[in-house]
């Protein structure tokens, strides 16, 4: 069962079937981490992944997912607010949500890569890492 949290007008839910693929690929694939990612990819990283919906009233206005396990590690990804929606405390309110959520409440391991959100996600405990040199990544900019 999927738990709804509701706010005035809004409405925070990790039912996929709610999800506007078109306004979620629509903001992913103008974005600077995800710019130009094909919907095919967009829909298969939302279908393996614990979603997260904003919305007004019906209309989605915002989104997350988060890559986990669901046992010890989650990687938050693709989180955005649309531009005419900021400022209005949605995206801490949405990583309340997330982070309180069931079966992410209580993970032990998070992680984000973000180049402009930092303060935000300081509120909540996220900080550069404690030990950079033990963290690995590989990028195949080709794919």
């Amino acid at each position: 069962m999927k738990i709804n949290f509701k706010k005035g007008n809004y409405l925070i839910s990790a039912d996929n079937s709610l999800l506007d693929i078109k306004v979620i690929h629509g903001y992913l694939s103008r974005s600077y981490w995800a710019k130009n990612r094909p919907l095919k990819t967009t829909k298969k990283a939302i279908q393996n992944s614990v979603c997260f919906g904003l919305y007004l009233n019906k209309t989605q206005i915002g989104f997350a997912r988060v890559v986990t396990d669901k046992a010890t590690f989650a990687y938050l990804a693709d989180v955005f607010v649309l531009k005419e929606y900021r400022g209005k405390g949605l995206s801490k309110w949405m990583m309340k949500v997330i982070l309180g959520y069931g079966e992410l409440k209580d993970l032990r391991r998070w992680f984000l890569a973000t180049k402009d959100a930092h303060g935000l996600y300081e509120k909540f405990g996220f900080h550069s890492l404690k030990e950079p040199e033990k963290i690995m990544e590989m990028f195949r900019k080709d794919l």
